[in-house]
Parts: C-alpha cells; structure tokens; sequence
C-alpha cells in the first residue's frame, strides 16, 4: 500500500493534521497494522519537498505546534494516476513456502510434515477471518474476503504439492 498516496487522498476531502490523517488511516485501512506517528510525519514531510502538500495553518498548543496540511493540485493529480494505474499482479513466483519444501527435501526432513503443519495453520487463520468476517462491517467483510481468497489459493496450491511431493522429492534429488 502506499502511504503517501492514501494519506494525499485523506486530504482530498480537507486540511488536515497529522494527528487526524493517522486517526483516519487507522479507522478506514490499518485494522491490522496501523501507523506509527513518525511514519506519518515523515512522509507528510516528503510530501511537503515534493510540492503534493502545503501548510495550511499552524496551531499552537500545550505540546509542539500541529501543522495543518492540505493537498496542492499537483496532489491531486498524483492521488488521479496513483488510482487510474492498475497494481501489478503478485505472481508469487518466490513463495517461501516452495523453498521451505525444497529445502526440506534436500535435508531429509519430511516435506508431508510441513505441509500439514502449514495446511493447519492456514485453517486456523481462515477461521480467525471468518470470524472477523462474521462481525464486521461491509469494509472488513471486503478485507477479510480477499485475505480468505489468498489463503484458499494457498490451500489449493499445498494440496497440490503434497500430491506431487514424491516426484518433487525425485527431482530436487537428480538436480
């Protein structure tokens, strides 16, 4: 995800502080890992050299001032091709998961372990989800359905390869 170009979005609908663009963020897209305050301050600080924020208002207080920012029309149109370009699809194409296999076939350990063990702790993270699913409002339904989707393609893909492990096993052995 990128945080700058969702923190210029936030802004989008008004000034705002930094207090308010993390409170924000956290409410609408960090249920799971929410931001620290210095990851916002210090890109709403390469926002400002790049020209996509300015201050808007300085407020004194009991603590440090609270800068305001608010986006230029410059980030306006970042925020535009940030959302018109589309996300590279994740090809998974360096899973550790194979390389957890490979390499326990090439030390004699047993690989069927493995892939149960995983297996089992993907449904046990379905479950969570599910759960979560079950309680949440449509935004966390949408988010926990895309985790669910990726964790069944990872199903899919250790059935796969338990029922392939003997041939991998045979290849990973001549190579």
């Amino acid at each position: 995800m990128s945080i700058g170009h969702t923190l210029l979005g936030l802004l989008e609908s008004g000034p705002r502080h930094g207090y308010d663009l993390k409170r924000t963020f956290d409410e609408k897209f960090g249920h799971d890992k929410p931001l620290h305050y210095g990851q916002v301050y210090s890109t709403m600080s390469r926002l400002l050299k790049n020209g996509l924020v300015e201050v808007d208002g300085v407020e004194a207080g009991g603590g440090p001032e609270r800068k305001r920012y608010a986006i230029t029309e410059a980030g306006i149109t970042d925020v535009e091709k940030w959302l018109a370009a589309p996300e590279k699809p994740e090809p998974y194409l360096s899973s550790t998961l194979y390389t957890k296999v490979v390499l326990a076939l090439l030390t004699g350990r047993d690989a069927a372990d493995l892939l149960d063990t995983q297996r089992s702790e993907h449904l046990r993270m379905m479950r969570m989800l599910t759960e979560r699913k079950r309680k949440g409002d449509l935004a966390d339904q949408l988010i926990c359905d895309h985790a669910l989707f990726h964790l069944e393609a990872d199903l899919r893909w250790l059935e796969l390869t338990a029922a392939r492990l003997d041939k991998l096993a045979a290849e990973v052995a001549s190579r």
